[in-house]
């Protein structure tokens, strides 16, 4: 039975808009007070492009959030607000709505965030979902793209790279198992199964497979990637040029050098990622595929090799992965570089979209 918009903005959505300038989602426009500079981003995500059909609603309502939350940790903000865009397929199920309000509350909540308000559309298409997300910068300046110096380090915070992209290959079975099983520790493996098994939700247990905690944990950063707000200080405090990796991490890297003017010179071995992914590569997998593969939503920024103890000091227990993966030098484009210094070789550096014809 299809869903009247007035009734969901009234009953699922308004509850979320905690910001007294929203005015409960019953006007036109919020009304914010001036305060000063503030980070704005918006990204959209369509299904069958950035998720798939059969994704859990709760999933994608994180992950619509989520990737605009990576913006502004990326520069160095504390996410404070958001407006939503929601376009519903009439082929959805309505009751799917309340599902994903209750998981777009909940993350907002966690991030200390409010809905100030948007639009909500049906549509014979896709679903689509837009977030615009505001910040408050934590810094005296916000890092841009164009803010790399010769002679700075690189450096990765927030997570691992390529484990959501390995995810996604687990999810569509585009990788067997097996091949990302191969050459683990059995016995470890099965007493983290037993250990989390009962915990997790069961849209992380593959069809017709038993739990498996590793495939659960790739399966995990597909679909709702884990944004760790600490993240935003440390850019705030140490960041010359900043970003958040979404579009693999050639491609974004290549991206922050081209807007610096300079180049980035990237050390394989000192990337870090998450041990099936490492495995998986040591075994024979397409390494390149791990830093091409996109979807990591974690922090790429440069600092001054000054600053590296005062770095590390930020992370002691490495729960942020905090990894030094390469410095800035003169000239242009990025190059990946393995424990010899030899060129890795990358034909297809990460995702862009296409549009059109």
């Amino acid at each position: 039975m299809s869903a009247d918009e007035f009734d969901v903005i009234r009953n699922l959505f308004a509850p979320l808009a905690t910001h007294e300038g929203a005015r409960g989602l019953r006007d036109d426009a919020a009304v914010l007070p001036s305060f000063g500079k503030m980070v704005v981003t918006t990204d959209t995500i369509v299904e069958g492009v950035h998720f798939l059909r059969a994704d859990p609603i709760d999933t994608v309502a994180m992950k619509a959030l989520r990737v605009n939350v990576s913006d502004l940790v990326g520069k160095g903000a504390k996410p404070v607000a958001a407006l939503l865009n929601l376009t519903w397929p009439k082929d959805r199920p309505s009751d799917e709505i309340a599902q994903f309000a209750a998981a777009l509350g909940r993350d907002l909540n966690g991030f200390g965030m409010s809905l100030l308000g948007g639009d909500t559309t049906s549509t014979p298409g896709p679903l689509t979902i837009t977030i615009t997300a505001f910040g408050e910068p934590l810094g005296v300046r916000t890092p841009s793209r164009a803010d790399a110096k010769v002679g700075d380090d690189v450096w990765l915070v927030g997570g691992e790279i390529g484990s959501a992209w390995l995810g996604l290959q687990v999810r569509t079975g585009a990788i067997p198992l097996t091949e990302i099983q191969r050459e683990r520790d059995e016995v470890e493996a099965e007493r983290n199964n037993r250990a989390f098994a009962g915990q997790m939700p069961h849209y992380l247990t593959l069809p017709g497979q038993e739990f498996d905690a590793e495939m659960a944990w790739l399966m995990s950063t597909y679909l709702a990637p884990f944004v760790r707000l600490e993240c935003a200080s440390i850019v705030a405090r140490f960041a010359g040029a900043s970003m958040d990796v979404s579009d693999g991490l050639v491609a974004d890297a290549a991206k922050l050098a081209a807007a610096s003017g300079v180049a980035l010179r990237l050390e394989a071995n000192e990337i870090p990622f998450s041990i099936p992914a490492q495995r998986w590569a040591q075994a024979g997998g397409d390494f390149r595929k791990l830093v091409t593969g996109g979807d990591d939503y974690v922090v790429l920024f440069t600092a001054s090799p000054e600053a590296r103890t005062a770095l590390l000091a930020c992370d002691p227990d490495k729960s942020l992965r905090l990894s030094r993966i390469g410095r800035v030098e003169a000239g242009a484009g990025v190059a990946l570089v393995d424990w010899n210094g030899n060129t890795i070789p990358i034909p297809d550096p990460g995702y862009a979209h296409r549009l059109g014809r």
